[in-house]
Parts: structure tokens; C-alpha cells; sequence
């Protein structure tokens, strides 16, 4: 498929989203029998795209790996991620797969209201107890080591039961995070993280995104970032940092990155074989990126994670 093909059949997407959704805020259907919303999907599925709500969001991968974004932030997951995010914060997963491969129920999310949380707060004063951690969650947190554990299990427990068991199990799970320690917290986007977000923002972004994450190991152009959606390239820029809060070449270098770390955690390959997988072009590039993002040098990062 030449470029021009790729180029059109992208346009064509990016309308077809314009045209038919109202906005890739998603529209989170309330549940009269319950308190907050628990559900499971696959991947890929119409809600798995880059997205925002009103709504927190407790959110766990259950199967496969790949990448992640939120906010402004991106990063790497599989199996047992757990993370919160905050209300109105865009977030996408986007798993690694082979061509016509699907994840049955790769997702288990809650949903809910901080109204909610507030009103129930009035009646059961314990709840104030999570208010700090959904001011946190602005920046949205990914959980790590014990307490993605034990929430993991709280989260499944919840899709398995109803009623009062199911409120349990959600209590449960509301102090297992406002519990968690520093050590098991990542906090995601920088504070400072503000997108300009409308429907055809929202549409754009998640066809870039797509852009992205699918050449992010090769050549990856603004310029045909910017055909994809129709506009001229310094449209396109300006375009992009208004709804994304960062620039598309930072995005790009965050991707590569994420991808680093993980090859360098989890594979013996050389340095320098990584740097030219991600989509460096030379090694002392990669170098000085990787020491700036992560404050210290690959060689030195792979020795400390595989001890």
C-alpha cells in the first residue's frame, strides 16, 4: 500500500469519526442497579481509542502488552496494569498485535461519578478518605507491585458479584489505593497537563495516534501526520500542542523511549541493536534522550532493573 493509499484511507476515517460521533468524549451509560459502572472489553473494540469523560476511571489490562497514554504521558504495559484516571484526563491502550488478532475482555473498568462520591461522603464519612487520592488522580497513577495486586483482585471480585458484595468489594478496592505507598505510585501526567479538547480534537488525535503507534519503530513524518488529517504542517503543529499539550516530535521521542525501556528490561540486546529498533537513527542521540528523559544512561538503567 503506497502512502497515498494510506494517506486517503485515513482521511476517509478521520470523516467517517467526524461525521459520525459526537466527539471521542465518550458518553458513559449510568447503571440504575448499581453505584459505579463495572464492565469488560476486548481489544480492538469501538471504546478502546483515545478518549475523555467526566467519570474517574479505575482501569485493568488483563491480558497482552503495548502502549499506553495518558495525558501527556506514555509509557508500557501488559498483564495486571492498574491505573486510575482522573476525570476529563484522555487516555488510550493500545495493544501490540499480530494482523486479525483480537484480546477477548482485555479490559475490566469501573466508572463513576465524583458527585457521587461526594454525596455518599455526607452518609458514610470513611469516603472522605478517598478524596485526596481522586485530586491525585488528575494526573492520572498507574499501580504498582503489591497494591496492582491486591486492586486487580478487588476489581475481578466486583464483576463477579452484585448488590451489597459488589459494594464490598468496591470499598475494598477504594482502600487499597488511598492506601497504596509512595514506592507502588507512578504518577502520570506532569501537573501542569491542560489539553483544548472538542470533538474534531479529539477525532484527530486518536487518527494520529493510530499514526503513531503503528510506524513508531520506523519512519514516522509529521508531514504525513499532517496529510493524514488534512492540514498544512504548521497548522498541524500548532493544532496538535493545543489538544495534547505537547509537540508531535515530543510525542514520538516519548514512544521510542517507552519502547527502550521496556526492550532494555526484558531483553540481553545490545545498546546500540536497541537504538536503531526503537527509530533512533544514531546512538549518541538515543544516548543523550534516554539520560534526559530518564536520568540515567541505558547501560546504566538495564544493571539497576535486572539487578
Amino acid at each position: 500500500m503506497t502512502s497515498a493509499d494510506t494517506a486517503h484511507g485515513a482521511t476517509a476515517r478521520l470523516a467517517e469519526r467526524l461525521l459520525g460521533m459526537r466527539a471521542n468524549r465518550e458518553v458513559i451509560p449510568p447503571d440504575p442497579n448499581h453505584s459505579v459502572r463495572w464492565h469488560q472489553h476486548s481489544y480492538p473494540s469501538p471504546v478502546a481509542r483515545w478518549n475523555y469523560h467526566p467519570e474517574y476511571e479505575i482501569h485493568l489490562i488483563r491480558k497482552g502488552m503495548g502502549k499506553f497514554i495518558v495525558g501527556d504521558h506514555i509509557g508500557t504495559f501488559e498483564a495486571g496494569h492498574v491505573s486510575l484516571v482522573g476525570s476529563g484526563l484522555p487516555h488510550d491502550w493500545v495493544s501490540d498485535l499480530e494482523p486479525g488478532e483480537m484480546l477477548e475482555n482485555r479490559d475490566a473498568v469501573i466508572q463513576f461519578d465524583g458527585k457521587w462520591v461526594e454525596q455518599a461522603s455526607a452518609l458514610v464519612p470513611e469516603l472522605a478518605e478517598v478524596k485526596p487520592l481522586l485530586e491525585q488522580s488528575a494526573r492520572g497513577i498507574e499501580f504498582l507491585g503489591q497494591s496492582a495486586l491486591a486492586a486487580a483482585q478487588a476489581i475481578e471480585a466486583m464483576g463477579s458479584t452484585t448488590g451489597l458484595a459488589r459494594l464490598q468489594h468496591l470499598f475494598e478496592l477504594f482502600g487499597i489505593l488511598a492506601g497504596a505507598p509512595d514506592g507502588e505510585r507512578r504518577y502520570l501526567a506532569e501537573e501542569w497537563f491542560r489539553p483544548q479538547l472538542d470533538s474534531q480534537a479529539a477525532a484527530v488525535v486518536d487518527l494520529v495516534l493510530e499514526y503513531v503507534f503503528s510506524n513508531h519503530s520506523g519512519s514516522v513524518r509529521m508531514s504525513e501526520a499532517a496529510a493524514l488529517v488534512g492540514m498544512p504542517e504548521p497548522t498541524f503543529s500548532k493544532y496538535f500542542k493545543r489538544a495534547t499539550g505537547q509537540n508531535f516530535s515530543d510525542l514520538v521521542r516519548k514512544l521510542r523511549l517507552a519502547h527502550a525501556r521496556r526492550l532494555l528490561e526484558r531483553t540481553d540486546k545490545p545498546v546500540s541493536e536497541i537504538c536503531y529498533e526503537v527509530g533512533f537513527s544514531n546512538l549518541s542521540n538515543f544516548n543523550r534522550h534516554f539520560l534526559n528523559d530518564a536520568g540515567e544512561t541505558p547501560r546504566n538503567y538495564r544493571q539497576r532493573v535486572q539487578g
